[in-house]
């Protein structure tokens, strides 16, 4: 991966983009007041902000440099393990996201407590912090590779150079650092990768030519059903399409983080649109582009290069000076996006689940803020320390390692819980355990072929990386209804808000009340700050604003500064008061001078209201 063309200006602008995205990152550190703003950003931001946050962190990792080999080597069926979420859809906006919204749900291993009692919370932590902390080690050592062409330094040391930068942002800003700096980098990642398939595209002779120049075989969307062990068809699709993505969208804790930083189950429905239907198919395109272009330009005969060194080869033969280092700024955006979305979950994590129900209750928020911050940095120093370990392997199998030991048993557990009132606490608590350790068992030499040879198709070892997802998803499944089947269900009562088909009692418990359904807009009105309103976060609008929203006293309201490229970064969420119509004043919004202070809106500024519910 070593590029001999990078000149100066290219070490220059991946220095640059070091300090910038640091700095950057920092700066937003003012937004976290407490540590609802430190793991979820004041539940403020705009759907379309979190959408391109949301690609940044899903295009990780290693995936540039292994999507790109894969894409040289296959052709565009590697584009196939980006293209597996979609089904997933209609279970995240139905069920799931109503139920962490109105909910209140901060964590998945919360959920486990609201729906299977505390025994089951704690297993599903361990679970949690074992696959996220090694998720960041995997990351790290990712950095640390990637960095060691291009500085010269040693992976651990590049690894814990950029750990140290990723970590002085997350600390200071939780995640509303990590949602405005992944915002930046997926754009960056995004434009980087596309414009890099167009030149190569474009360096091949056009379209037409582009594709004249592929291998037949590498012309189809998808791999062959069985073959090759380690690209097939059915082994990418239970890898990356059951496991993997369902583990994204249902378990990852920092997906979780932000659709609940997101300002209301609507825009959480169409950034969760955006995310999987529109910008990861452009991802797919991104991450693969330059494997594509290096295959063509290699059989035109116009360069060289390997699927392991095809990402690198293509940026450097295809970009100027300067441009080169913007590529690979790209690179490094995609690792350190992924690395910061783990460390802020884990801190979420360890607060949220075990320190302050737990350890320390009852403290003051700041006391949890600190504590938070304190663990962001423990996270990242033990991600870091699991670096040499990772070392001795391939950083695919390091990723294989935890996602096939870990995701089978959560996901099986997650989706019974929510589609099953059945499935109860002893069916929870075998699942998980039960199924984690005949996972964990298919690791032992030997008995990988007794376990998950089955379970492959026909394909030799080479695909059980693949289809060891298979046996945890079937042996999780199995032990599960196995229990549930023959133990005593839980009280409907326990299980309302936490169950498919209960969206109404969850929107009764979110506002502790009747829920508004009444179809109404959202309406634009002049902020006035209020002291006679008292303190907390209520809201007084006028009669004509009141009637356009179809809201009722009592009903919860979001207020945010009109100026859309905030992306809700002055707002906050209210509760509305009986009001008139303010001295003949049609569109004002009265707020306290706590939420003025709190969310940054000033007197005299436009603002959009929002009926919740």
């Amino acid at each position: 991966m070593i590029p001999h063309g990078a000149t100066s200006a290219d070490y220059i602008i991946v220095v640059a983009y070091f300090v910038g995205i640091t700095l950057f990152g920092v700066y937003f550190g003012r937004y976290a007041k407490g540590t609802s703003d430190y793991f979820f950003g004041g539940q403020r931001f705009a759907w379309w902000l979190i959408g391109f946050s949301s690609i940044a962190t899903m295009v990780g990792s290693y995936s540039f440099v292994k999507y790109s080999e894969a894409g040289f080597s296959y052709g565009l069926s590697s584009s196939q393990s980006y293209l597996n979420d979609w089904f997933w859809v209609p279970i995240l906006l139905i069920v799931w996201l109503p139920v962490l919204y109105y909910r209140r749900i901060q964590s998945v291993p919360e959920y486990f407590d609201l729906r299977f009692g505390r025994w089951a919370r704690l297993a599903a932590t361990g679970f949690m912090l074992v696959y996220l902390i090694g998720y960041i080690g995997v990351n790290l050592l990712t950095l640390g590779k990637a960095m060691q062409p291009l500085m010269g330094w040693s992976v651990m040391t590049g690894a814990a150079i950029t750990c140290a930068l990723i970590t002085a942002y997350v600390m200071a800003g939780g995640q509303t650092s990590v949602i405005m700096t992944d915002l930046l980098q997926g754009v960056i990642l995004l434009v980087a990768g596309l414009a890099l398939f167009a030149a190569g595209v474009w360096q091949a002779g056009g379209l037409t030519s582009f594709w004249a120049a592929l291998p037949q075989e590498h012309r189809y969307l998808f791999s062959e059903w069985n073959r090759p062990d380690n690209f097939s068809f059915i082994g990418i699709y239970v890898q990356d399409g059951l496991a993997n993505s369902a583990a994204f969208v249902l378990m990852n804790q920092g997906m979780i983080m932000r659709f609940l930083a997101l300002r209301s189950i609507r825009d959480a429905r169409k950034m969760a649109v955006l995310w999987i239907l529109v910008l990861s198919p452009l991802a797919a395109i991104a991450v693969s582009g330059a494997g594509w272009a290096a295959r063509a330009l290699v059989s035109q005969g116009q360069m060289m290069t390997s699927g392991e060194r095809a990402f690198i080869d293509a940026a450097e033969f295809l970009c100027a000076p300067g441009i080169f280092g913007l590529v690979l700024a790209a690179l490094l955006a995609a690792l350190m996006s992924t690395a910061d979305t783990l460390i802020n979950a884990v801190a979420a994590v360890f607060i949220n689940d075990i320190y302050r129900p737990y350890l320390a209750p009852s403290k003051e928020d700041r006391h949890y803020l600190l504590v938070a911050r304190l663990v962001s940095l423990g996270a990242a120093a033990l991600g870091l320390l699991l670096v040499p370990v990772m070392s001795r392997g391939t950083i695919y199998h390091a990723h294989a390692m935890f996602t096939a030991a870990v995701t089978p048993p959560m996901v099986v557990a997650i989706l019974l819980g929510i589609f099953w009132s059945r499935f109860n606490q002893p069916a929870a608590l075998a699942t998980l355990i039960g199924g984690g350790a005949l996972s964990m068992l298919s690791f032992a030499p030997g008995l990988d072929e007794l376990l998950v040879y089955p379970f492959s198709f026909g394909m030799g070892p080479d695909s059980y990386a693949f289809t060891r997802a298979l046996f945890g998803l079937v042996t999780s499944g199995v032990i599960g209804v196995s229990v549930a089947a023959f133990t005593r269900p839980q009280p409907l009562a326990q299980l309302l808000g936490l169950v498919a088909g209960t969206q109404l009692d969850a929107m009764r418990l979110y506002k502790g009340g009747a829920p508004n359904l009444n179809e109404g807009r959202i309406a634009q009105g002049v902020i006035r700050i209020d002291p006679a309103l008292g303190e907390g976060f209520t809201v007084a609008v006028s009669s004509g604003l009141r009637e356009r929203l179809q809201g009722r006293p009592g009903d919860m309201a979001y207020i945010c500064d009109s100026r859309w490229w905030l992306g809700g970064l002055r707002s906050f969420h209210g509760r509305l008061a009986d009001s008139g119509s303010q001295d003949g004043q049609p569109d004002v919004i009265r707020i306290t001078p706590e939420a003025a202070s709190w969310s940054g809106l000033r007197d005299g500024s436009p603002a959009w209201v929002e009926k919740i519910c």
